[in-house]
């Protein structure tokens, strides 16, 4: 008899185990996931993009000609077209992005913005456009998304300051 009450109360206990759950009563117990990292993504243009470049006379042979307005279209993969009007001209030839040790780089630059001017970060680049009887040389550096600053220099002595953005 003692066996068989045994036997009754260990399947009692068996059966009203089997309802139950084990609950923790405090949540640091649970082991979470850890957060997946944050991706960050980058909007990247489809297509070219319209760079607006504004020039500033730095000498007297800028000077007749006045401020000028010119056009970077940016092809997205280290090339575009450059265009800009001069004195009736309709200038026009492509813009290159450069590694910051490109040979020669930084020449336009210092002699209007100094040494430091070689230094800067950004995205450099150099530009240059013929037309009927004239060609600009540019260089620049882009500091950011739309703006940058470089100088030209023409074949007829005319020097200017680049300005990107609008």
């Amino acid at each position: 008899m003692p066996r068989r009450r045994a036997w009754l109360a260990s399947t009692a206990l068996i059966t009203s185990l089997s309802a139950c759950m084990v609950v923790p009563l405090e949540p640091h117990h649970l082991r979470q996931p850890a957060p997946a990292p944050a991706v960050m993504l980058q909007a990247t243009p489809l297509g070219p993009q319209v760079l607006q470049v504004r020039l500033y006379p730095l000498n007297a042979e800028a000077t007749g000609a006045g401020p000028l307005s010119a056009v970077v279209m940016d092809n997205q993969n280290g090339k575009g077209s450059f265009s800009i009007a001069y004195q009736g001209r309709n200038l026009q030839g492509e813009a290159t992005r450069v590694t910051p040790d490109y040979p020669g780089f930084g020449a336009l630059l210092s002699q209007h913005f100094g040494e430091a001017a070689q230094r800067s970060s950004g995205r450099r680049g150099i530009a240059n456009a013929a037309g009927t009887g004239v060609n600009a040389q540019c260089e620049y550096i882009l500091t950011g998304v739309n703006q940058g600053v470089g100088a030209c220099l023409f074949s007829d002595g005319a020097r200017y300051q680049m300005h990107f953005g609008q």
